[in-house]
């Protein structure tokens, strides 16, 4: 990737949610300063990455002002750039982005793909920091009213190169891209795992994989109660099979995995990456 290390790896994204309502941990990292040593924690575990956003993505989430994830977001960034964190910023919108760069992040994760705001692409292309574009059909409090597809791989696939032309033409550098499949958004369990037994269709548009599958709830229904109940497992009990997903992802060649806890899923990745050198 264009601007940022080499890990020589399937890299992994840890990820600091200064949200009150994220799905995954109900706001512990909500105040700056709690954000802040989160991020400096998964660090010391050997992040590569840190993702630091100020807006939930979780389905049926309102949105919040500007000034308030501007607010969030931007004290986190350049305390774990000052660290000497690789960070990455979870944003739809061209303020927040821009503000985050100029407070050192050095990648822009935007979960709409430019479509949220039309300012976007143009930002990333004269900033030059690299960008992921994830594959979305709408904000999260209606997104999963669009979750209709009749083969969502090849429908994804198409849409992710729709979005990766448009930036292009906007003036992005195709290097600079990396592609996400947007696990969970405006999907249902079923359509996550198609997706993730074929990355290789996804490979096929020629620019580095992200995979998220952290916590979401089609892992806490895979993991469902089996005791008549079938009470979905909570998030922070979904950590083993995340790390599993991170291990297969990697296998599959993907860039990155963007996880809640590192320690497991870094294991997964190196575990991954010996035994597809000794293929």
């Amino acid at each position: 990737m264009r601007g940022l290390p080499e890990f020589g790896r399937c890299a992994v994204m840890g990820v600091v949610n200064v949200t009150p309502d994220s799905f995954s941990d109900g706001g512990r990292w909500f105040d700056s300063k709690a954000a802040i040593e989160r991020g400096i924690a998964l660090l010391g575990q050997g992040a590569d990455l840190i993702d630091v956003g100020g807006e939930s993505t979780r389905p049926g989430a309102d949105r919040v002002d500007v000034d308030e994830e501007l607010r969030r977001v931007v004290p986190v960034v350049r305390e774990l750039a000052v660290a000497g964190a690789v960070v990455s910023v979870d944003t739809t919108r061209v303020e927040v982005a821009s503000a985050a760069v100029a407070a050192g992040a050095r990648l822009v994760n935007d979960v709409s793909g430019g479509l949220a705001d039309p300012a976007m692409a143009a930002f990333v292309a004269d900033s030059g920091v690299p960008v992921v574009v994830m594959h979305w059909r709408g904000h999260a409090r209606s997104m999963q009213d669009h979750a209709v597809y009749t083969d969502v791989v090849a429908e994804v696939r198409g849409e992710l190169a729709e979005r990766m032309d448009k930036v292009v033409s906007a003036g992005v550098d195709p290097e600079a891209i990396v592609l996400d499949p947007g696990l969970g958004f405006a999907k249902t369990a079923e359509h996550n795992w198609p997706l993730l037994a074929h990355l290789d269709v996804l490979h096929e548009l020629g620019r580095p994989l992200l995979v998220a599958a952290s916590r979401k709830t089609f892992l806490g229904r895979l993991l469902a109660a089996e005791d008549g109940t079938g009470a979905l497992r909570p998030p922070r009990g979904r950590d083993d099979a995340t790390a599993a997903i991170s291990a297969l992802a990697a296998a599959a060649g993907a860039w990155a995995v963007r996880v809640h806890e590192v320690p497991a899923s870094l294991d997964a990745v190196k575990v991954a990456a010996a035994w597809q050198e000794a293929r």
